[in-house]
């Protein structure tokens, strides 16, 4: 029998690092959402299927090459898709199966939670970009090079005003009524949001509207950026800011974990 000296094994109760436990929550919420085969169409077959169908198919009214402004727009849909749709729709069935009461119970505190899960959300976009990315350069698309930097702050800020809204609605209300409101509100935006239809060719009341929206400002300032290499302007960083901050204040009130 072997004995060890005493003090060797000495006990450490109480929560682990924050940063191990935000990689261990945020790597479990990415293996969920890529095994769950609904997510996974709604954020990277459907987008895809969309660039593909708008680049060669006449269906919307677009400049030469119709790449260049389908591509942006389908890039705000995917962000729209992942941290809004996606994280409304996971937080809502996890409160209801009882998935967050237990983590609750946990050391996880809850701003880790909701750290973890955007954490997820941003790993997920990661692999929408690299892939409709890829299929909008064999489709021709060549974006300004001198654009990338502020498109990927649009995209961050995308995904932290989407991820916010996502948050907000899905700690809001039961299960099924977040499913039905998430996916409606991802139609509506899809098409009358600034997504597919570019705010110039949207009717003057409606782009008004639209431009005030966080789809719209994500679409159209990549649109501007990955077009131009120009900056975005300060209207849809602005537009998203706001939404972040409205969103994000308004959950840590009415947020519900259970």
């Amino acid at each position: 029998m072997t004995l060890f000296p005493e003090g060797t094994f000495t006990p450490q109760p109480g929560p682990g690092r924050p940063g191990r436990m935000l990689a261990v929550q945020a790597a479990t919420e990415l293996k969920l959402a890529l095994r769950n085969g609904e997510q996974v169409l709604l954020t990277l077959l459907i987008p895809a299927l969309l660039l593909v169908g708008l680049t060669l198919l006449p269906l919307v009214p677009l400049p030469e090459p119709r790449v260049a402004a389908v591509a942006p727009g389908v890039l705000a849909l995917a962000v729209m898709s992942t941290a809004f749709t996606g994280q409304a729709i996971a937080l809502g069935f996890d409160r209801r199966y009882g998935v967050i009461a237990r983590l609750a119970a946990t050391a996880l505190p809850r701003w880790l939670l909701v750290a973890g899960r955007l954490t997820a959300v941003a790993g997920i976009v990661v692999v929408q970009l690299v892939v409709l990315g890829l299929i909008a350069a064999v489709l021709g698309w060549s974006p300004a090079p001198s654009g990338l930097g502020w498109g990927l702050l649009l995209v961050v800020l995308g995904c932290t005003a989407f991820g916010s809204l996502g948050i907000l609605l899905g700690g809001m209300v039961r299960a099924e009524i977040t499913l039905a409101l998430a996916n409606v509100v991802w139609f509506v935006l899809l098409l009358a949001g600034g997504i597919v239809v570019p705010l110039d060719q949207l009717p003057g009341p409606l782009a008004a509207v639209a431009s005030l929206l966080p789809s719209g400002a994500l679409a159209e300032g990549l649109r501007t950026t990955l077009t131009t290499g120009a900056a975005p302007g300060w209207g849809p960083v602005l537009v998203l800011l706001a939404w972040t901050a409205a969103a994000a204040g308004a959950a840590a009130k009415l947020v519900r974990w259970r």
